[in-house]
């Protein structure tokens, strides 16, 4: 039963982990549209595409292209702090997601400068150089690893031999159901 509680800890956490970045990513894209003066046209977040903020008219938009993948990396990390200084359990939930954000968000943009597609391609073209996305993605990547390293035995690995909370497993859960209705909701493809 113990590896049962430990592939659905890690299922569902993951997947909560992969949308919820796309939905706090986005949320930056939201934030800097309305903080310039744009008008957020369309968000899309359903969970079997990969997301998008649509601004129109956006005066800003090197802001708000910014805005995603900076929002993105701050509120999981700010959040992880908050769970560690109040000591909440299930602390590693959160330090595991601002770890996520940070890879993910660094690779999606430090890579960007070489692929020039997506946000990186709107980066480039209105005014951002390579290396200062490259420079994001050095940051921001091996912060996220960091707060990956030794986190293994809370998921079951290494010497915790299969063995995680139950109540972990279930929040996991109800995280990943909860943010894939949310995506469901918001629709859009």
């Amino acid at each position: 039963m113990k590896r049962v509680d430990q592939i659905a800890l890690i299922g569902f956490f993951f997947g909560f982990s992969w949308l919820a970045m796309q939905a706090v990513h986005e949320l930056g894209h939201v934030l800097g549209a309305l903080a310039s003066g744009g008008h957020v046209v369309r968000v899309v977040l359903h969970p079997c595409t990969i997301s998008r903020t649509d601004v129109h008219p956006n005066p800003y938009p090197l802001l708000v292209v910014w805005a995603g993948p900076v929002v993105g990396v701050v509120l999981p990390t700010l959040a992880y702090l908050l769970a560690r200084a109040f000591r909440w359990p299930g602390d590693y939930l959160f330090r595991f997601f601002a770890g996520f954000c940070l890879v993910a968000n660094g690779f999606y943009i430090g890579l960007g400068s070489v692929q020039r597609v997506a946000d990186a391609g709107d980066m480039l073209r209105h005014g951002s150089s390579p290396w200062q996305l490259a420079l994001f993605g050095i940051l921001t990547v091996p912060f996220g690893l960091y707060l990956w390293h030794g986190q293994g035995p809370k998921f079951g690995l290494g010497s915790a031999q299969g063995r995680v909370s139950r109540s972990a497993a279930v929040v996991s859960l109800m995280l990943f159901v909860l943010i894939a209705g949310i995506g469901l909701a918001v629709g859009g493809k």
